[in-house]
């Protein structure tokens, strides 16, 4: 691995609604680990229903890292999140714990296993006339400018990242370069049998069938009152925060009114697109090796014994 703080570390990782929480618990159990979270929407404090984030009951149970450690107004940065995780390993090691990263975000997966291009610095005037050009002419006139510059990068995001996709020109401009080739020096393979990194995978209608479920569930638990009170907040939510899935359709439904029965079919009908993203980018890694988690074999047996050759 690229980082030499991730190097023996263990991963679980997989879409949304996968598992990974009630799997992560039993796995940090089983092999006297404590979790750093490898989700970027769980650094919030005050967002917890719509990130499904650990209850505090589990929290005290198994010790988490980067769990509410910013504030909804806060940007945090890749590399911040890549210098934050190797803190929290070095200390986890430091009480003789393993370390468990247990999370569904593939940007900060692949970043801890290749490590990062950090490129030019942010030009934020270009960033906000960039936002300005998509809000009067929609996301997919940026997308196919980037296409025209780097259709590696533009095949590769969704035109709704918008994000990214500013990113990717603003590297472009600032370089004359396109971002997918400049990432390329980062981008070093390892093979799944050098990797702790584990996958939980599900068929396609099952993994849907749980989304909505759950997406079902959050708005029961509270959700609209959550982002509610977020949106109270005199500091507000910062660009990424109210990004967020779930987050986003809600701020929305406030904002312009409407069914909320429209607004939990919208966040079902998007956390399915993202779960196929999610999909798209840990098959792309070669890491990952996934563990079939609706099989009756015991899902967490597997994975440490799988784990416990590979440190032989």
């Amino acid at each position: 691995m690229t980082h030499p703080d991730f190097h023996d570390c263990w991963f679980l990782t997989g879409p949304t609604a996968s598992g990974k929480t009630v799997v992560g618990l039993a796995l940090a159990r089983r092999i006297g680990a404590e979790i750093v979270s490898m989700d970027s929407m769980a650094l919030y404090r005050g967002m917890d229903i719509g990130t499904a984030k650990p209850t505090p009951d589990e929290r005290r149970e198994v010790p988490h890292h980067l769990v509410d450690v910013l504030d909804p107004h806060e940007e945090f940065s890749l590399a911040q999140y890549v210098d934050a995780a190797a803190e929290a390993a070095r200390d986890i090691r430091r009480r003789g714990r393993a370390v468990l990263f247990v999370g569904g975000t593939p940007l900060y997966l692949k970043a801890l296993l290749r490590g990062i291009f950090d490129g030019p610095a942010a030009d934020w005037p270009l960033r906000r006339r960039l936002l300005d050009e998509a809000a009067s002419n929609g996301p997919n006139m940026l997308h196919q400018r980037l296409a025209q510059v780097d259709p590696q990068a533009a095949e590769r995001l969704h035109p709704n990242d918008l994000r990214r996709i500013i990113r990717a020109i603003e590297v472009h401009k600032k370089t004359g370069q396109p971002i997918s080739r400049l990432q390329e020096q980062f981008d070093h393979a390892h093979p799944a049998n050098q990797c702790r990194v584990f996958v939980l995978s599900w068929p396609r209608e099952t993994l849907y069938e749980r989304i909505n479920g759950r997406v079902c569930q959050m708005f029961d638990a509270g959700l609209v009152d959550e982002v509610r009170r977020l949106l109270a907040n005199p500091r507000g939510l910062s660009r990424t925060a109210s990004q967020a899935m779930g987050y986003r359709e809600v701020i929305e439904f406030l904002q312009r009114g409407g069914h909320v029965a429209k607004t939990i079919e919208l966040v079902q009908v998007h956390t399915r697109q993202f779960a196929k993203r999610q999909g798209t980018w840990f098959r792309g890694l070669s890491e990952c090796r996934f563990v079939a988690a609706d099989e009756p074999i015991d899902v967490v047996e597997k994975i440490k014994d799988w784990g416990s050759k590979m440190g032989e």
